[in-house]
């Protein structure tokens, strides 16, 4: 039961071109978001899509794959833990993020 313990499963699509950041050490982070799209029939009988946006980071191996391999638009799946955390921007003001940290990446699509 502990492999399910905050454990994120998302397929979707690439909205930007990735962030790669490269740091002291040869450490490397990759930051993209991807949009999920859920459908379901309104109390009109329409069809309504609705699409949320997910921020998410890699480092190490999966970063890399992502530099070499995902472009805006590709259709990905990932998997990883959703994770909190804050920090105070340039005016001073704390900030709070939710993103999904990827520890595994399958590119799908053509």
């Amino acid at each position: 039961m502990n492999a399910m313990k905050n454990k994120v499963q998302l397929i979707g699509h690439v909205g930007q071109e990735p962030e790669i950041k490269a740091f002291d050490g040869g450490k490397k982070v990759a930051n993209i978001t991807i949009a999920t799209n859920e459908y379901y029939t309104n109390d009109k009988g329409e069809k309504v899509e609705e699409t949320q946006w997910h921020r998410v980071s890699a480092w190490g191996k999966v970063a890399d794959i992502i530099e070499k391999y995902v472009t805006k638009g590709k259709e990905i799946a990932i998997e990883g833990k959703l994770t909190h955390r804050s920090y105070d921007d340039k005016e001073g003001n704390k900030k709070y993020v939710t993103e999904v940290v990827a520890n595994d990446i399958l590119l799908l699509g053509k």
